[in-house]
């Protein structure tokens, strides 16, 4: 059993005989015969041209199946580069011609071998929790959130791009509390995602987080857990006179006490000025 998972993965070890148990427990129907091992046997006119993760056979499979790290590099490889496997593992009966439909899956040209860019995230989400991360005690605002647009804004991690930032903590067999924090699954679920703008209501009437950097972020901005992807952290109103002192707002700070504002309405154009903002 040991030296058939571990061929058929083409993961070597105790972590090929593991995510390959895992996937045909699941998908054999915990019977693991000599023949059902050698060939799947799958629906007929399947459409072999194009992958889904989420699909009743690929939604069960552990991440570490396909996508192993064996480096940080932020863009990840397609798998099958060890003859097809792990793909081959399963998919015996379509790899049989050099030309199958399942070839287009990762091939621009079959026969040069060329193989496409690793597409980008369609049909996953991020499960990005802040208040998981503060409460590490290690994990800063601006370690993943730097200025953009001239200091007026903050970024927002996204693509491909926000591996550099996760991987710098989340490394190749990476543990927190005992816990592996490095599989695809500890950041990514099955769904669909819309990433969070980086506009904000504050922009409009001119605000820019350049001119407040002698503040901390919490000052202004509190985590909340539990909550969903768009509401994990609170934002000040971008209000003064009409602010309802319900919460905080510019008029928090700019009360003519702690710093200018207030009723002083001569000094308005410190913060509004040109055709950025109205009322």
């Amino acid at each position: 059993m040991k030296s058939i998972l571990s061929e058929r993965c083409g993961i070597p070890g105790v972590l090929g005989v593991a995510a390959l148990a895992f996937a045909v427990f699941l998908l054999l129907g915990h019977n693991t015969s000599s023949q059902q091992q050698s060939q799947m046997h799958f629906p007929e006119n399947l459409d072999y041209s194009k992958y889904s993760h989420s699909s009743q056979y690929h939604a069960r499979l552990p991440c570490l199946l396909c996508h192993r790290r064996d480096s940080n590099a932020s863009k990840p490889n397609l798998p099958g580069g060890n003859d097809h496997l792990p793909c081959k593992g399963c998919h015996v009966q379509q790899f049989v011609a050099s030309d199958g439909p399942i070839c287009t899956i990762c091939h621009t040209d079959v026969k040069a071998g060329s193989v496409k860019a690793f597409p980008p995230m369609k049909s996953f989400r991020v499960k990005f929790d802040h208040s998981t991360h503060v409460r590490t005690g290690s994990a800063t605002c601006s370690a993943c959130h730097r200025p953009s647009r001239g200091g007026l804004a903050l970024s927002i991690p996204a693509g491909f791009d926000a591996h550099n930032t996760c991987y710098r903590c989340h490394t190749p067999q990476s543990k927190s509390a005992e816990r592996d924090i490095s599989s695809c699954g500890t950041c990514h679920e099955l769904g669909g995602y819309s990433r969070t703008p980086e506009f904000a209501q504050a922009y409009r009437v001119n605000f820019s987080h350049r001119k407040h950097d002698d503040l901390r972020c919490n000052e202004c901005h509190q985590v909340r857990a539990g909550m969903a992807q768009r509401r994990q952290v609170t934002a000040p109103q971008p209000l003064n006179h009409h602010a309802t002192g319900r919460s905080q707002s510019c008029m928090s700070c700019h009360n003519g006490k702690r710093t200018f504002g207030g009723d002083d309405f001569s000094v308005c154009k410190r913060c509004h000025t040109g055709a950025a903002w109205r009322f």
